[in-house]
């Protein structure tokens, strides 16, 4: 699968302002600061597609962009340490909350973990929550370029077994060097068959 033609379509900032095309859609999910961004800009092969904000918290929108004129990558916004108001973060908890429960053109969320901490109380409840609703989701440990082979190994064991998943299904991803990306995309693709 490679991606050949990809364009910003929209951001969403309520479910009616959703695209009207109804293509199969793969979320990307997980804490700000997680490397949402450059996870996505390196699966697409652009450096600057999606921005990359130094500040926690900047996507407060769906953000699609439209795939080969097939398929929708759908950013979401990060949870966590963002710095806005209460009453803001729960607005996007709702929308992205509503969005994963009823897209009827979902086909998967992947989630990003961070593979350097151990796991997050919001990463636990978010993948719980998935697998509640029966929702499809890939597990990505991002930013492995940071640890040697070795802690990355220990890490991603330590993930592993918080979460109760075995080796096969997840992806050690690295948005600086590109390792997991193959991995990652196979991944994908077999929710689009």
């Amino acid at each position: 699968m490679n991606y050949a033609k990809i364009e910003f379509v929209k951001s969403a900032f309520k479910m009616a302002q959703l695209p009207e095309e109804p293509l199969p859609e793969i979320a990307f999910a997980g804490r700000s600061n997680v490397g949402k961004s450059s996870l996505i800009n390196r699966l697409v092969n652009r450096k600057g597609l999606v921005k990359v904000s130094a500040r926690p918290g900047k996507t407060q929108s769906l953000n699609y962009f439209l795939v080969d004129e097939k398929l929708y990558l759908v950013d979401l916004p990060g949870y966590g340490f963002a710095k806005v108001s209460k009453k803001l973060q729960d607005e996007w908890q709702g929308l992205v909350t509503e969005y994963l429960s009823t897209s009827p053109t979902l086909r998967c969320v992947v989630v990003l973990i961070d593979l350097r901490h151990l796991l997050k109380a919001q990463d636990r409840e978010l993948v719980e929550w998935l697998r509640m609703r029966g929702r499809p989701f890939i597990i990505v440990y991002t930013k492995r370029d940071k640890l040697s082979n070795n802690e990355q190994a220990k890490q991603a064991a330590n993930l592993d077994a918080a979460l109760g998943l075995n080796k096969q299904e997840r992806v050690l991803f690295s948005a600086k060097t590109g390792e997991g990306k193959e991995a990652l995309m196979a991944a994908i693709a077999t929710f689009l068959g």
